[in-house]
């Protein structure tokens, strides 16, 4: 099994370097290529055997597997480059969202699937959104859920409902961050305790809290439950919290999904062209 990347920026890179540490791939079965090809070639120093695609075309005559890790508005033309090179047979992941399976299916004869994947599988945690295109077949969708297994919690949703599960899978590692940061910084200012013992405090709390949600038997509403007593002082802060979050996630929600639909609006023009 050969796999391909057309595509080495931020994430193109995290899912390159998480295979190889999983042991998913080994550095020889990967080819990338990058419009930037120094990109390409630092990984390649530090996973010796990857190699060096010179072009798209290159990417897609050398893979079984090829992952498109390019910017929404540059889809079409990558696209119009490696369409003549595709075969049925080859499976395709798309890791962005506004590009819809409709508009890859209608270019390309193979097996496609988009799977968004989070900066958490950088640390082989976390989800995979998996949405699997009409070409896929059952064994073909277990085959590649079974590979993300291997640095994630595979999870299948519908394209419908692709936004808001990205908002919280791979949106909500950068929200909970600064909510953190701000817990932190209030912290540091108000008792004067140093920023480098509040974070590490913030951050074994965060792992803490997410083993308790996910294998600890616990959910967000019993988890509040079982810290707070009543007239405790968690329940006091809970009750600060509810009074100034009322509101916030509605209005982020709403920011992420008008900026969804404006690029799906641009990607829909870009593939009519």
């Amino acid at each position: 099994m050969k796999a391909g990347f057309i595509g080495t920026g931020s994430m193109g890179s995290i899912l390159i370097e998480a295979f190889i540490h999983s042991g998913a791939f080994n550095p020889e079965q990967i080819i990338a290529g990058n419009r930037t090809i120094r990109k390409v070639e630092l990984l390649a120093e530090t996973y010796p055997g990857l190699h060096v695609a010179g072009s798209n075309r290159e990417v897609v005559l050398g893979s079984d597997l090829i992952f498109l890790c390019v910017k929404p508005f540059e889809f079409k033309k990558v696209i119009d480059e490696i369409k003549e090179d595709v075969l049925p047979s080859q499976l395709i992941v798309s890791i962005t969202s506004p590009v819809l399976l409709k508009h890859l299916e209608g270019l390309l004869p193979a097996k496609i699937s988009k799977i968004i994947p989070s900066i958490t599988n950088y640390v082989l945690s976390g989800a995979t959104l998996c949405i699997h295109g009409n070409r896929m077949q059952p064994e073909d969708k277990e085959w590649l859920e079974n590979l993300f297994a291997h640095i994630s919690s595979p999870i299948r949703v519908s394209e419908n409902f692709t936004r808001i599960s990205s908002d919280i899978s791979s949106c909500g590692p950068a929200f909970l961050a600064k909510f953190l940061q701000s817990f932190i910084d209030a912290a540091v200012q108000a008792t004067g305790i140093s920023i480098e013992e509040a974070t590490l405090l913030a951050s074994e709390m965060t792992l803490g809290t997410g083993k308790l949600l996910t294998t600890g038997g616990f959910n967000p509403v019993t988890l509040q439950k079982r810290v707070s007593v009543p007239g405790g002082i968690t329940e006091e802060g809970l009750r600060i919290l509810d009074d100034e979050l009322a509101g916030i996630f509605s209005s982020v929600i709403s920011a992420t999904h008008a900026k969804y639909e404006e690029d799906i609006e641009k990607a829909e023009l870009l593939f009519t062209l």
